[in-house]
């Protein structure tokens, strides 16, 4: 009791207006809403320890929006349906030497969240029901597995389509070993098995290196290399193998960076046959208009420019995509994106945002563009 009684309680807001205009659909979508996130945790008691959270979503104005759930179809998608959910509901213990367990209902996110991932951007988390297990072989090496039994999605609590919920017999494992000269390897397996997507299940194995080479005492050069393969698993009924590769190198010094990168998810043209990715946080790639959230059948390539900057306590950032197919080369359309933040009086937060794709031969044009508020106590 005394260890419930000394835990601590945190309160964060985040209002979000988003605009969509999609050449598609003949009306804009107008999203205003607020997300209230209340969580709670424990002290720890003979290293156990015990963490809530809870999540209130709903509009806060204009709610001109199809949110997947509210029939509004006639609008864009903005996938932020109204609902209260328990966001997180877990255990941890601490008891094992250089080893950490924590079961329960819990925030997932592995490397940059290119495969495993919260989806932080939607105003409702995709939380993941599981058992992980970490361990530390050494200063160097650390390993981590996961079984999932149910991934909650974006789209709930509420039933409907697309699915609120995963139900799951998947495994993640991933191993991470610290290399000279700042530089990690990161190996990984995962082992999807959805029982109501049969055709989302997959098995990944892949290898992404990471590092930073000191060029001066001015600048450095970050860099990434990554490379997965990709086929059919459980019940899946497609028979397939599809490959991933990405390459970034870039120029960075102390408040900006520019960046360089390439990425492919490989296609055969066949539908079902493609590299997928079912639980990234697909609105970090491919572009912030998410155009790309499940991969065409010709694959994609996506070439980008990143430029990050700082003007006094305003980040900057500027993406410039050019996507076109793996299969076949022909030209997807290309993409602008835009965000500016800053952080003020301890407790606040603002972003501004934009997104414009051009199309080609893909989709339409599309235009987004947020305004956000944070407030976290």
């Amino acid at each position: 009791m005394q260890a419930l009684r000394d835990g601590s309680v945190g309160l964060a807001f985040r209002y979000r207006y988003e605009l969509v205009d999609q050449d598609s659909i003949a009306a804009n979508a107008n999203a205003s809403t607020l997300r209230t996130r209340l969580s709670y945790t424990s002290e720890a008691f003979r290293d156990f320890s015990l963490f809530l959270e809870m999540d209130d979503l709903r509009p806060a104005g204009s709610d001109s929006f199809n949110s997947t759930r509210n029939g509004k179809t006639t609008r864009p998608v903005v996938a932020d349906p109204k609902g209260t959910d328990l966001n997180q509901a877990l255990i941890r213990y601490s008891g094992f030497a250089d080893t950490g367990l924590v079961l329960g209902r819990q925030r997932i996110n592995h490397a940059n969240q290119r495969f495993i991932g919260g989806v932080g951007w939607r105003q409702n988390e995709q939380t993941y029901d599981a058992l992980e297990i970490t361990h530390a072989f050494s200063e160097s090496l650390e390993a981590r597995y996961t079984y999932v039994s149910n991934v909650n999605r974006i789209f709930g609590p509420s039933s409907g389509v697309p699915a609120a919920d995963l139900g799951s017999s998947s495994h993640f494992l991933d191993a991470n070993y610290d290399l000279p000269a700042s530089a990690n390897l990161m190996g990984y397996a995962y082992l999807l098995d959805f029982d109501n997507a049969a055709a989302a299940s997959n098995q990944t194995l892949g290898l992404r290196l990471t590092g930073t080479l000191d060029l001066s005492e001015r600048f450095t050069m970050p860099y990434v290399a990554e490379y997965a393969r990709q086929g059919d698993y459980a019940d899946n009924p497609t028979d397939y193998e599809a490959d991933y590769l990405f390459l970034e190198a870039g120029l960075a010094g102390s408040d900006y960076s520019v960046k360089l990168g390439y990425e492919v998810l490989e296609g055969d043209g066949t539908p079902g046959r493609a590299f997928t990715t079912p639980l990234a946080t697909l609105h970090a790639f491919q572009g912030w208009a998410d155009m790309f959230l499940a991969t065409p059948a010709n694959g994609i390539e996506d070439f980008q420019v990143t430029v990050t900057g700082r003007v006094g306590r305003v980040n900057l950032t500027a993406v410039y995509h050019d996507f076109s197919a793996d299969t076949g080369g022909g030209s997807y359309g290309d993409e602008l994106d835009l965000s500016a933040g800053w952080a003020f009086a301890d407790n606040y937060s603002v972003l501004l945002k934009m997104a414009s794709y051009s199309a080609d031969g893909f989709a339409t044009d599309t235009l987004r563009f947020w305004a956000m508020l944070s407030a976290s106590f």
